[in-house]
This record gives structure tokens, sequence and C-alpha cells, in this order.
């Protein structure tokens, strides 16, 4: 009994499956395999080429000689059609079918030698034939239908040199379409002839004596209305029909034939016979009815020359198809040898490539084995084996048995010292150990200078932010003694540095506030209601330094902010102007204007007609806007800083502000801000703009940007800053819509303007009665929600003003003090309005608040 076999890889000492071994020879014998199906699979597609084109050749010989048959068959059956076509046109006479006999069994006879080689469709026509000839024969059909029924058959048999046309490919296509051409151009002569024959052979019909007007005898005429008559009319003009027919066909045959294939025809085509068949086709068909003396034309003279005609022109048909056929089988012929070429071809690089293959796979083997025995017995004893010799070229196997023989000297020299190596082994491990023991160490202590860090950092943010807030809060007093003191100047000199100074110490404010923010910490107020977006960009405008370079140009109408963005959204677009005055000449206004987008947002445009930014740089500042997260300090002095722009980014983080530099064509840059609809409240605002009542016949007008607030696209021209005194006037306060807490006093301070308002010209006002002053109250000083001073902007009239000399210091201060006083009450009657409105929501006042830019800020 046969032991069973294991199958399963054998394993090691270790445990592990044993890897099989693979030869190298075993790859190289592959490695000729598939170079030779490589050659193969190259010369494939040539051989493949070549198998086609003698497949394709063999199938034109083949259906040549299909065609050299159909043309002798549509000869015979040609020559019976004509006699068919004659015998009906006489009217079947008996007696005279036995001529058709003969005609009819050389077409039978025909026909059985064609139908083993013809297709299906043509033997299929062809078996028709016997059929359409009894009905031909024995039939009442009329000689018309005769003549169609065996022309539909000989153009089956036709079609055959088209098929071959069709097929010929491109490099052998040279006249292939002129025997098809000739080949119609016969049938229609031989058409020509039956029915021409056919026309002459129809009997006369009645007839009747009609006088002739040349001889003035009476002749018998037929009729033209009898049957006879109208069938030799229709015989004639179906032979005119064939005549055209096959001079189009011999025209055809004149474009698609050789020189030599045209001389042929018209060398064969040619003699007495001819000229005279010719001359009778002139006179026969030159009309499609035939005259009297046409009608008395000998048929048997007609039959003769076309005849005649007819031979000659298919002897040249059957000439020009064997020089096809012959054609065809020369470039079957040629198809072969083509093919036995490339298969020698082939065969020769076939073998190159094996032998060649097996001479490289040969010089591989004999070298590598003497290395593979050779290094089995240096690694079997390394200390007393001799070093390996080789003796072939000096290749890369020789390379290699030098690198293995140096290897083996190395080893041994090394053999000697790994003894020593030893004990400082074990040096290197113990030092190791204490390596790794210090790196341990060096960890604990980063984590706690770490953990030290992060305390220390948000011990100095704290300090920071609390440091920040002390600053605003001593800003915040500091302006309020600012604020008493203009209260207590009399001089209009002091007056305007007091404001001045009111100004850089709410600028200082704003430097403040930037603090905070970079601290991330939100120092703000909420807002209780929307606040109108014209004078959230008043109170921008307010807190910057060149503040009076700024114009504000067109605004959305009633737009507004919401509450809690109005602050935020006022100091960032204030950074923005500030970098516009500080990089644009001091000379040049600087343009704020606004508009809304079909989305709902409204941009904001800062433009400056400054130095610019470089490209570079614009794209760098524009990624930091987009992403504030992405900020870097630069060196102290450098622009990489941008501490402003980063201040407005953040502060365009919070609430979804898009900010964005632009290159103006016409120099400087624009700064974007687009406002999303979430900050954008649609309520509308709560009352009507406030007007302030001035008595006499000044003007009336409203607050700074109201022109810019209806969408003009150009404010009126500021006018030049003069040291006229302002004309004293009386406040007039308006009456509130409901009772209402006590006014406070009418007396305000001074305040610096921020900027000039421009009105339009004074326009007569109807006078109003002077009422009785009313008692001032103690003054009071006037805060804002943040507990910060309020400030006043300065209103001056639009056109040139005359300047004037001051009069007394105290007197000056007074009238000013008390025109900007009555603005002041006007606006403090407006703000109580608003107040009583918002805790009754369901009645709508008349009166609207004329905050100062300040209280927008606030």
């Amino acid at each position: 009994m046969r032991a069973p076999v294991q199958n399963k890889r054998p394993r090691g000492n270790d445990g592990t499956r044993a890897a099989r071994t693979v030869r190298v020879r075993s790859r190289l014998v592959v490695s000729v395999a598939v170079v030779s199906l490589i050659v193969l699979g190259a010369g494939a597609p040539t051989l493949f080429a070549a198998s086609a084109d003698l497949n394709d050749s063999q199938h034109l010989v083949t259906l040549a000689q299909l065609d050299q048959q159909t043309i002798s068959l549509a000869h015979a059956l040609g020559d019976e059609r004509d006699g068919v076509t004659q015998y009906v046109a006489a009217g079947r006479p008996s007696g005279k079918d036995a001529a058709l006999k003969e005609p009819a069994a050389r077409v039978d006879r025909q026909i059985d030698e064609l139908r083993a080689t013809a297709p299906a469709s043509l033997a299929r026509d062809l078996a028709t034939v016997p059929a359409l000839r009894r009905t031909a024969l024995t039939g009442k059909g009329t000689a018309p239908e005769a003549q169609k029924a065996y022309s539909d058959v000989i153009a089956t048999l036709l079609a055959v040199a088209d098929e071959l046309a069709d097929r010929t490919p491109p490099r052998a296509a040279e006249a292939v379409r002129a025997p098809g051409a000739l080949g119609r151009a016969v049938e229609q002569a031989s058409a020509t002839r039956g029915l021409l024959l056919g026309a002459l052979s129809v009997p006369s019909g009645q007839t009747s004596k009609v006088l002739d007007p040349v001889t003035g005898r009476y002749v018998q005429k037929e009729k033209d209305d009898s049957d006879a008559g109208r069938a030799r009319d229709a015989l004639s003009a179906a032979a005119q029909q064939a005549h055209v027919r096959e001079q189009a066909a011999l025209a055809d045959f004149d474009q698609a034939a050789g020189a030599d294939a045209r001389d042929k025809f018209a060398t064969t085509v040619t003699g007495p016979e001819v000229d005279t068949a010719d001359g009778f086709l002139a006179r026969l068909t030159d009309q499609p009815q035939l005259s009297a003396s046409e009608r008395k034309t000998d048929p048997n003279a007609v039959n003769a020359a076309l005849s005649a005609r007819i031979d000659r022109m298919r002897g040249a048909e059957a000439a020009l198809a064997t020089s096809q056929v012959k054609r065809f089988e020369q470039l079957r012929d040629d198809d072969v040898t083509a093919l036995e070429i490339r298969i020698g071809l082939i065969g020769a690089l076939l073998l190159l490539a094996i032998g060649v293959s097996s001479a490289t796979a040969r010089s591989l083997t004999r070298p590598l084995a003497v290395l593979r025995r050779g290094s089995a017995r240096l690694a079997e004893a390394p200390g007393t084996e001799e070093p390996v010799r080789f003796t072939g070229r000096n290749d890369e196997f020789a390379q290699v048995v030098r690198s293995l023989n140096e290897l083996h000297g190395k080893f041994a020299e090394q053999s000697t010292r790994a003894g020593g190596l030893d004990e400082d082994l074990a040096k290197q491990r113990g030092r190791l150990a204490r390596l790794a023991a210090e790196k341990d160490e060096l960890r604990t202590q980063m984590r706690e200078l770490t953990d030290r860090l992060e305390r220390a950092e948000g011990t100095v943010q704290h300090a920071f932010v609390n440091l920040g807030l002390r600053s605003l809060g001593l800003i915040e007093r500091q302006l309020a003694v600012i604020e008493s003191l203009e209260e207590r100047e009399q001089d209009p000199d002091q007056l305007a540095v007091l404001f001045k100074l009111d100004h850089l110490a709410t600028v200082i404010r704003r430097h403040g506030e930037n603090l905070l923010v970079l601290a991330g910490t939100e120092h703000h107020h909420n807002h209780p209601g929307p606040v109108p977006l014209v004078d959230v960009m008043r109170a921008a405008v307010s807190e910057i330094e060149r503040y009076e370079r700024v114009v504000i140009q067109a605004l959305p109408p009633h737009a507004q902010v919401a509450g809690f963005a109005a602050d935020d959204l006022s100091h960032l677009v204030a950074e923005l102007l500030e970098n516009a005055t500080s990089f644009s000449p001091p000379d040049v206004q600087v343009q704020l204007s606004g508009w809304q987008l079909e989305g709902g947002e409204i941009m904001l445009s800062v433009q400056d007609e400054g130095i610019g930014v470089p490209p570079e740089r614009r794209a760098e500042l524009n990624r930091r806007l987009a992403d504030p997260a992405s900020y870097e300090p630069g060196e102290p002095g450098t622009e990489a800083g941008g501490l402003g722009l980063h201040v407005s980014a953040l502060l365009a983080h919070r609430h979804g502000v898009r900010i964005e530099l632009r290159e103006q064509k016409q120099g400087g840059v624009a700064a974007v801000v687009v406002l999303p609809e979430a900050i954008l409240p649609t309520t509308p605002p709560a009352a009507a703009p406030h007007m302030v009542p001035v008595p006499g016949g000044a003007p009336r007008f409203t607050l700074p940007g109201a022109l810019a607030e209806a969408n003009s696209n150009v404010l009126p021209e500021r006018t030049e800053r003069s040291g006229e005194v302002a004309r004293p006037v009386t406040p007039e306060p308006a009456e509130p819509a409901e009772p209402v807490e006590p006014t406070e006093p009418s007396e305000v301070p001074l305040d610096e303007p921020t900027f000039e308002m421009r009105l339009p010209g004074p326009r007569p006002a109807e006078p109003e009665p002077e009422r009785e002053p009313e008692p001032e109250p103690e003054p009071a000083q006037k805060v804002t929600d943040k507990g910060l001073p309020k400030r006043t902007p300065k209103v001056v009239q639009a056109g040139p003003a005359k300047s004037q000399e001051r009069k007394g210091g105290t007197d000056a201060a007074e009238a000013l003090r008390r025109r900007l006083g009555g603005f002041q009450q006007g606006a403090k009657e407006g703000r109580r309005d608003v107040a009583a409105e918002l805790e009754e929501t369901d009645q709508q006042a008349d009166t609207d608040t004329g905050e100062t830019v300040e209280e927008v800020r606030r």
C-alpha cells in the first residue's frame, strides 16, 4: 500500500514554514518564452492584416468570376426578352413561337450552371424566369409588361458588377466602375432593339381613306385612336427612353474607364454595321412615335444592324470582364506572396529572438552557478575556506566575486576583534540607561515649564485686560473733566482747544478698546434697538484723528444696524478710516459710501487716493482679514504688524462681516465691508428724523450724513472753516407728544465739532411767535449709556460766509453756546420721545432723536 504524500511545506528549526526554492534557470526559461510570445504578438497584427487582404482578394476573384457568368446569362436573357417582346407585340401569332424555344433552352442551361455558385437572392430571382416566360407567351399581358418583367431579372444580374465595385478595396479600385456602366449600356442597347422590333411588328389597325394634300389622291391611313396605334406608340416611346439611358451609361463608362479600356471599346464597336445601326437608331428614336414612313422600315434589316452592333458591344464587355478577373487573380497572387513573406520574416525574427535570449540566459546561469557554490562554501566555514575563484568575464559577476572575497577577508579580521567588544558593549548599555533616566527627568521638567507658561499666559492676559479697563476708566474720567472745563470756559479759542483735547481723548479711548479686542475681551454695550446706519458711520468718523478729511457719500436710505453690532461696526469702520487718512496725502479727502446689494446685504466702501498697496502685500492682508487666526506679529517698526487691520478682522469675525482691500484704477486703496443680513434689521425706524427749529430766517437742517442717506451721489462741497463767531439764537424746545420727565437745562457745554456738515441755502421761514423763556434748572453733566460725555457736531451753512471780527470773548462764547444749545435741547427732547415710544409700542410718535455722533458709539 502506498504511503500518503505530504503536501505541506517542511518547517524550519524555529517552527516557521520554509520558503520554496525558486531557480533562476526557470525564470530565464520563462523570460525566453515571454520574448518569443512578444515577437509573435508583434507580428500577429501584420499576419492578420495580410490574411484579411488575401481573403478579400479571393472573394473578389470569386465575385468577378460570378460576374462573368452573369454577364453571359444577361446576354442570353436579353435575346430571349427581345424575341418575346416582338412576339407579344405582333399579337402572339400561331406558329411563330418556335423561334423562341432555342433562346429559352440556352437561358435555362446557363441558369442551371449559375445556380450552384449564385447567392440565395439571385437564385430566387432566376427561379422566376420559367413562370415569367409562360406568362408572357400564353398570358394576356402587353409587350411593354413582358419587356419590363425580363428587364427586372436582367437588372439583378447586372447588380453583381456593382457589388463587385463596392467591395473592391482602394488598392485595386482603379476603373472598377467601368464594367458595370458598360453592362448597363449593353442591356439598354438590347432593350432598344427589342422595343423597336416590337413597335415595327405591331399589326396595322383600322384604316380610313383620307385625301393626301401632296398628291391629291385618297390613301389608306390608320386611325390614331386605335389599339394598335397606342401599343406601337408605347413601344416606340420606351425605345427612345432606352436609347437615352444607353447614351448616359456610355458616358458613365467613358468617365470611369481608363484610356486603354476606352480605346479597346472604340476599336471594337465600329464598322459599317455599327454605322447602319446608328442610322436606324437616330431615325427611329428621334420622336416618341413612329411616323408612317418609319413604320414601313424593314424589321429584318433593323434587327440585323442592331444585333451586329450589340454583339460588338457584348464582345467588348466580355473582354473587359475577363481582364477584370485576371486583375483580381493577380491581386490575390500578390496577397499570397505578401503573406508568405511576412510569415517567413516573423519566423526568422522569432528564431533570432529565441537564440539571443537563450545565449543571454546561458551567459547568466554559468557564472551564477560558480557564485552560488562558492558563497555556500564560504558560508559553511568562513574562517578556513579559501576565497572563491572566478575565471569568467570581467563583468558584474566578477565584481560580486571580488566583493564577496573582500567581505570574507574583513569577516575574518572582524572575528578577531569581536571578542574585545563585549566589555565595550556592557559599558555602552550602562551609558544608555543613564541617558534614558536623564531623558525622563527632562520630560518632567518640560511638563512643569509648560504648565507654568500656561499659567503665566493666563495671568498676563488677565492683567492686560485689567490694565485696559483701567485705562478706559481713566479716559472716561478725563473726558468728564474736559467737559466740565468746557462748561465753565467762556473764551472760544480756549473752547476750541478743549474740544481738540476731547477728540484726542476719544481717539485714545478707541486705542484702549483695541487692546481689549486684541486680548479677546468684548467691551461694549448693546443698544436696546436698531441704530441707523448713518449714525454708526458718524460715530466712526468722530473716532479718528483726521476726521475733517472724511466725506460721507451715498448711504442706503433708512438702513439700520442691530444694536448688539453697532459699536463693533463703528469701531471697525473707524480703523479703516484711520488707515485711509494715514496712508494718503493730507490734502486729499477720504470717501465713505455704501449701498445695498441685491441679496439684502449692505456694502460699505472706504476709498483713499494714497500710495496704494503692492499686490503681494494686498493679497496677504486680505488673507489675514478673512482669517484673523492666521495673524502673526512682525518685527517692531515694520509693516508686518497691521494691528489696526487685525482689530478690524477680529471685530468682523464676531458678526460675520467680510472685509476686502481692492486696488483703484485712479490710485489708492478701497476697503470694502459687506454687512450680512443677520445684523441688518428689517423693522422701520421708530420715528421720522427730527428737525431742529431755529428762530428767525435761519434754514432748517438735519444731522450730518442725511444727504448721504438720501443716496445723493455727491454731497455739496465743504466750506472753508473761518474764524467767524456764531450768531446768537434763542433755543426753542419742541413740545413733547405726551407728558415726560422734566427737561434738562438748555445750557449745555460747548464741544469741538467732529466734522462739518453742509446745508442747502437758507429759505425764508415764517416767523414764529416768541415764547417766554422757561426757568433754567441747575446745569447737569450730560452723559451717555456708558457714562461718557456727549458730543455735538458743528453745523455750517452752505455757501460762502462773511468773516466777522470777534467782539469780546464772553459774548462770543455765550452766543456759540446758545446756538449749539438749541440743537442739543432738540436732541434731548427727541430722545425722550423715543423712550416714551419704546414704553408704549402701540403708539407712534411724531419726532425722532437727534443723537450726537458720540451717542451712536455708546
